[in-house]
């Protein structure tokens, strides 16, 4: 449960990509344990998931912006000024996926527009927003990453890239910055209930088709991991737990082959 300071005031969490799925989970956990809210997303669908969040008694900005943009970045950090409250906790959590054969089935400028949303704006914001909190000595930070960070991902790769690209950002930060009163968490979860693999053009996958994890769960989770000060989790099923131990003790073909069993085109028909 998040502390109420001598103002009488909630403490500010801001959440990205908080309309859907993991990040409109996190913003309730954040609702539900004594946070007021910054939530952001590029969908118009921001401003409803900001009511239901008000109606979990927290006082709630919301931006709509698109990220993959750097101004649509500066835009959500100008408005986190503008409210006058320092970030207590920050939620790094928008991003897409995009499914299929890199070579001959994907589109460039989507795989582009991916790099910027997962990675770029990953940097560009945790730069604005963890100078503040250094200087203040006091702030945390969850990056959501996936368990497709600790394996290659055929028919994901530059999404499972991006997710290596936010796991080893998240950790290096957290050494960098381990004296300073500043924690850094990353969220791994594995396929979850969301209309990821929907906009990905994976419905036909097996990762796309299997049982998942409830968003809500996952969020959880990482709430609980980024308020205990953790590294890192593995959130969701032991499934997942048992694939993340795997991929550390296994040769990186082996893993690949692992990962392609679930993201190749047509394998949701074939189990």
């Amino acid at each position: 449960m998040a502390k109420v300071d001598k103002a009488g005031t909630r403490p500010l969490a801001v959440v990205t990509g908080a309309s859907s799925g993991i990040g409109y989970e996190l913003a309730k956990q954040f609702a539900q344990n004594g946070f007021d809210l910054l939530v952001t997303a590029q969908s118009a669908g921001i401003e409803e998931a900001a009511r239901d969040f008000e109606r979990l008694g927290a006082r709630v900005w919301s931006v709509r912006a698109d990220l993959a943009e750097y101004e649509g970045v500066e835009t959500l950090y100008t408005r986190i000024q503008e409210v006058g409250r320092p970030v207590e906790a920050i939620a790094i959590n928008a991003g897409v996926g995009v499914g299929g054969d890199f070579v001959r089935d994907t589109d460039l400028k989507a795989e582009l527009n991916l790099i910027n949303l997962n990675i770029t704006s990953s940097v560009h914001l945790a730069k604005r927003v963890l100078e503040d909190m250094v200087a203040r000595g006091a702030g945390r930070v969850l990056f959501t990453s996936s368990i497709a960070a600790v394996m290659p991902g055929p028919f994901e790769a530059v999404y499972a890239a991006s997710k290596s690209f936010l796991l080893s950002f998240s950790e290096a930060l957290r050494n960098e910055l381990k004296d300073t009163g500043v924690t850094i968490t990353a969220l791994m979860p594995g396929p979850t209930e969301t209309n990821f693999f929907h906009r990905a053009d994976m419905d036909d996958t097996r990762a796309g088709t299997e049982k998942k994890d409830s968003a809500e769960l996952v969020a959880r989770q990482g709430f609980e991991a980024l308020m205990a000060g953790e590294d890192k989790v593995v959130a969701g099923s032991v499934k997942n737990k048992a694939m993340a131990a795997a991929a550390s003790v296994l040769p990186q073909p082996a893993t690949a082959q692992l990962h392609r069993g679930l993201s190749e085109p047509g394998s949701g028909r074939r189990h």
